[in-house]
């Protein structure tokens, strides 16, 4: 199954789920691959340490799709892979205005691969352009991380319309896995009220796992780990191995 994370906010927590429910799957035994479609190379760095310069990326995988499984290279994690991407992929976004399929580069080499994993996520970067069309395009399923924050809501209606012309145009198999309540702080008030205003507008949509806001979180990417390897026994490490859980179950649901 392929799976995109998006919401064009930045700051929300795609490239931290990417990487940390990406771990907590491939732990469970799963073979997974994350694709690093963000111009920002935050998920490369989190699992690298720094983005590679030579050696083929996820740009190079747009302009050859056969380059997909050559892009792809080990973590540390077991069952884990990447398709990083380095500073080159900022420059995608305007070459793909004129090129013929623009929308679906990624999909002919996510489809190259798809049958050699269980899983693959897409890391997408924050905003609506051609990237992440080429994610959706490419995806069976999105989780949208939501932050717990004020105007959490705020831009989601237009992640909604692009979704749904996705879904007519080029996708109509799309669905939305599910929203994911990020950094939310038990203790403020705040970050309850988001969590219901988000339940009431997506019902069982929204994940039961909650990501709370962690130190341990933020810290674990400049280590160049996923949480789980650098605080295992962390909040924030549980709540992805619960999230992980949670998605495989729906993942399983939404194919049979």
């Amino acid at each position: 199954m392929v799976i995109a994370i998006v919401n064009q906010k930045g700051g929300v927590g795609k490239s931290t789920t990417t990487v940390n429910l990406g771990t907590g799957i491939a732990d469970i035994g799963y073979r997974v691959a994350i694709i690093d479609l963000d111009p920002q190379s935050n998920t490369t760095s989190s699992l690298l340490g720094k983005p590679p310069m030579d050696g083929p990326t996820v740009y190079d995988v747009l302009d050859d799709w056969k380059n997909a499984t050559n892009a792809l290279v080990r973590t540390e994690v077991e069952n884990l892979f990447l398709m990083p991407s380095n500073i080159n992929l900022a420059g995608a976004e305007i070459e793909l205005v004129s090129a013929i399929s623009r929308e679906t580069r990624l999909k002919r080499a996510v489809d190259s691969i798809r049958n050699d994993f269980d899983f693959i996520f897409v890391d997408c970067p924050p905003s609506l352009g051609l990237l992440t069309l080429n994610a959706m395009a490419a995806a069976d399923n999105l989780i949208v991380p939501i932050q717990c924050e004020y105007f959490a809501l705020e831009g989601l209606s237009k992640l909604m319309e692009t979704y749904e012309i996705v879904k007519e145009n080029l996708n109509p198999n799309l669905k939305i896995l599910g929203f994911l309540l990020t950094m939310y702080d038990t203790r403020t008030r705040l970050s309850l009220e988001v969590a219901e205003e988000v339940r009431k507008y997506f019902g069982d949509k929204v994940f039961k796992t909650i990501i709370p806001r962690s130190v341990r979180i933020s810290e674990a990417p400049g280590f160049s780990m996923p949480i789980q390897k650098f605080a295992p026994n962390s909040k924030g490490a549980i709540a992805y191995n619960e999230l992980a859980k949670e998605v495989v179950e729906r993942a399983q649901k939404s194919i049979g």
